[in-house]
Protein backbone atom coordinates (compact mmCIF):
# COMPACT_ATOMS: atom_id res chain seq x y z
CA UNK A 1 0.00 0.00 0.00
CA UNK A 2 1.64 3.25 -0.40
CA UNK A 3 1.15 6.18 1.58
CA UNK A 4 1.95 9.99 1.94
CA UNK A 5 3.08 10.99 5.05
CA UNK A 6 3.70 15.00 5.62
CA UNK A 7 7.71 15.15 7.01
CA UNK A 8 7.97 18.38 8.74
CA UNK A 9 11.46 20.01 9.25
CA UNK A 10 12.36 22.28 12.03
CA UNK A 11 15.54 23.80 13.26
CA UNK A 12 16.39 22.35 16.61
CA UNK A 13 13.00 22.03 18.17
CA UNK A 14 10.91 19.02 16.65
CA UNK A 15 10.85 17.28 19.57
CA UNK A 16 9.11 20.30 21.61
CA UNK A 17 6.57 20.60 18.64
CA UNK A 18 5.34 16.93 18.50
CA UNK A 19 5.50 16.86 22.49
CA UNK A 20 2.75 20.21 22.12
CA UNK A 21 0.87 17.94 19.09
CA UNK A 22 0.38 14.89 20.65
CA UNK A 23 -0.73 16.72 24.05
CA UNK A 24 -2.96 19.11 22.35
CA UNK A 25 -5.03 16.16 19.67
CA UNK A 26 -6.70 13.58 21.76
CA UNK A 27 -5.41 9.85 20.56
CA UNK A 28 -2.03 11.31 19.58
CA UNK A 29 0.62 8.95 19.50
CA UNK A 30 4.14 9.33 19.16
CA UNK A 31 5.78 6.34 17.09
CA UNK A 32 9.73 5.32 15.79
CA UNK A 33 12.22 8.23 17.35
CA UNK A 34 15.56 8.22 15.96
CA UNK A 35 18.20 10.33 17.71
CA UNK A 36 21.61 12.20 16.15
CA UNK A 37 24.22 8.82 17.29
CA UNK A 38 27.78 9.66 19.20
CA UNK A 39 30.02 11.80 17.49
CA UNK A 40 27.89 13.89 15.55
CA UNK A 41 26.57 17.67 16.25
CA UNK A 42 23.97 17.65 18.50
CA UNK A 43 24.46 14.22 19.67
CA UNK A 44 21.64 12.51 21.97
CA UNK A 45 19.10 14.95 20.21
CA UNK A 46 16.40 14.17 18.79
CA UNK A 47 17.05 13.68 14.65
CA UNK A 48 13.62 12.54 13.22
CA UNK A 49 10.42 10.58 14.87
CA UNK A 50 7.15 9.36 13.14
CA UNK A 51 3.84 10.85 15.04
CA UNK A 52 0.09 10.52 14.88
CA UNK A 53 -2.63 13.12 15.09
CA UNK A 54 -5.59 12.85 14.31
CA UNK A 55 -5.27 9.51 12.36
CA UNK A 56 -2.66 11.59 10.35
CA UNK A 57 0.62 10.19 10.32
CA UNK A 58 3.91 12.58 10.27
CA UNK A 59 7.06 13.10 10.41
CA UNK A 60 9.16 15.07 12.07
CA UNK A 61 12.69 16.29 11.68
CA UNK A 62 15.29 18.61 13.27
CA UNK A 63 17.30 19.70 10.32
CA UNK A 64 18.44 23.09 11.06
CA UNK A 65 18.31 26.53 9.72
CA UNK A 66 18.21 25.96 6.07
CA UNK A 67 14.21 25.91 5.40
CA UNK A 68 11.53 27.45 7.13
CA UNK A 69 7.89 26.75 7.26
CA UNK A 70 5.11 29.08 4.56
CA UNK A 71 1.83 29.37 4.09
CA UNK A 72 1.68 27.77 1.31
CA UNK A 73 1.38 24.36 3.08
CA UNK A 74 -0.91 24.38 5.54
CA UNK A 75 -3.16 21.65 8.31
CA UNK A 76 -6.82 21.48 8.28
CA UNK A 77 -8.24 20.59 11.68
CA UNK A 78 -12.03 20.46 11.13
CA UNK A 79 -14.13 20.97 14.20
CA UNK A 80 -17.92 20.60 15.29
CA UNK A 81 -18.41 23.29 17.95
CA UNK A 82 -16.87 26.64 19.06
CA UNK A 83 -15.26 25.24 21.89
CA UNK A 84 -13.04 23.04 19.55
CA UNK A 85 -12.17 25.71 17.59
CA UNK A 86 -11.28 28.74 20.33
CA UNK A 87 -9.42 25.60 21.80
CA UNK A 88 -7.19 24.55 19.08
CA UNK A 89 -7.05 28.50 17.77
CA UNK A 90 -6.19 29.76 21.99
CA UNK A 91 -3.40 26.57 21.80
CA UNK A 92 -1.67 27.27 18.81
CA UNK A 93 -1.73 30.92 18.84
CA UNK A 94 -0.22 30.66 22.10
CA UNK A 95 3.53 31.11 23.05
CA UNK A 96 4.42 33.26 19.46
CA UNK A 97 1.88 31.76 17.42
CA UNK A 98 0.09 34.51 15.26
CA UNK A 99 -3.15 35.06 13.78
CA UNK A 100 -4.05 35.33 10.10
CA UNK A 101 -7.46 36.17 8.49
CA UNK A 102 -10.37 33.64 7.81
CA UNK A 103 -9.45 30.66 10.35
CA UNK A 104 -5.80 30.98 9.56
CA UNK A 105 -2.50 30.81 11.91
CA UNK A 106 0.91 29.93 12.29
CA UNK A 107 1.90 28.31 15.59
CA UNK A 108 5.14 29.33 17.06
CA UNK A 109 7.22 27.10 14.90
CA UNK A 110 6.12 29.00 11.65
CA UNK A 111 3.43 25.67 10.93
CA UNK A 112 0.38 26.93 9.05
CA UNK A 113 -3.07 25.92 10.49
CA UNK A 114 -6.82 26.05 9.61
CA UNK A 115 -8.63 25.91 12.19
CA UNK A 116 -12.41 24.86 10.06
CA UNK A 117 -15.79 24.50 12.08
CA UNK A 118 -17.97 22.22 9.86
CA UNK A 119 -20.78 25.13 9.89
CA UNK A 120 -18.53 26.76 7.71
CA UNK A 121 -18.38 24.71 4.43
CA UNK A 122 -22.29 23.98 5.74
CA UNK A 123 -23.16 27.38 5.24
CA UNK A 124 -21.02 28.26 2.09
CA UNK A 125 -22.30 25.59 0.46
CA UNK A 126 -26.20 26.96 0.67
CA UNK A 127 -28.29 26.33 -2.39
CA UNK A 128 -29.06 30.24 -1.75
CA UNK A 129 -26.32 32.27 -2.57
CA UNK A 130 -27.38 35.61 -1.09
CA UNK A 131 -26.78 33.24 2.06
CA UNK A 132 -23.68 32.11 1.22
CA UNK A 133 -22.37 35.52 -0.16
CA UNK A 134 -23.45 36.86 3.21
CA UNK A 135 -21.67 33.96 4.99
CA UNK A 136 -18.32 34.39 2.75
CA UNK A 137 -18.85 38.61 3.80
CA UNK A 138 -18.87 37.56 7.36
CA UNK A 139 -15.95 35.14 7.21
CA UNK A 140 -13.75 37.30 5.27
CA UNK A 141 -13.79 40.00 8.30
CA UNK A 142 -12.71 37.51 10.83
CA UNK A 143 -9.80 35.72 12.47
CA UNK A 144 -11.06 33.17 14.22
CA UNK A 145 -13.83 31.56 12.76
CA UNK A 146 -17.00 32.58 14.99
CA UNK A 147 -20.08 30.18 14.13
CA UNK A 148 -22.93 32.16 15.50
CA UNK A 149 -21.72 34.98 13.64
CA UNK A 150 -21.95 32.76 10.50
CA UNK A 151 -25.37 31.18 11.49
CA UNK A 152 -26.38 35.23 12.12
CA UNK A 153 -25.27 36.19 8.60
CA UNK A 154 -26.83 33.34 7.38
CA UNK A 155 -29.85 34.14 8.49
CA UNK A 156 -29.62 37.52 7.05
Amino acid sequence: MTTITPYLWFDNDAEEAIDFYTALFPEAKIGAVARYPEGMPNAGTLMNAEFELAGQKFIALNGGPQFAFTEAVSFLVSVETQDEVDRYWDALTSNGGEESQCGWLKDRWGLSWQIVPTALMRLLSSPDSEVAGRVMQAMLKMRKIVIADLEAAAAG
